[in-house]
């Protein structure tokens, strides 16, 4: 079995990959539902402002922004849940 990397070690893009397949793989839909709802504060948190308002409303741009929820500055922001979540399910 090959061993596991230090999750800290990651890249954001990589923490988010993994946990959405390991969350899919689980059919864990209260993590994914919990993402879903974090990426509006995210967004905020990571100064796009306009974004974390229209995507409360506009199920098409918060499905690309799950999709994209592992990089740049929303990635980052979202970072400890990913952590968080491999930590306790990996």
């Amino acid at each position: 079995m090959a061993e596991t990397p230090d999750l800290a070690t990651l890249s954001t893009k990589e923490l988010h990959d993994r946990a959405v397949k390991l969350a899919a793989r689980r059919g864990d839909v209260k993590f994914l539902w919990a993402l879903l709802k974090a990426i509006p504060g995210a967004e905020v948190a990571a100064g796009k402002q306009g974004e974390g308002e229209v995507d409360i409303w506009n199920t098409a741009a918060l499905i690309d922004d799950y999709i994209h929820a592992g990089e740049g500055e929303v990635g980052e922001v979202l970072r400890p849940m990913y952590l968080d979540y491999l930590g306790k399910h990996a």
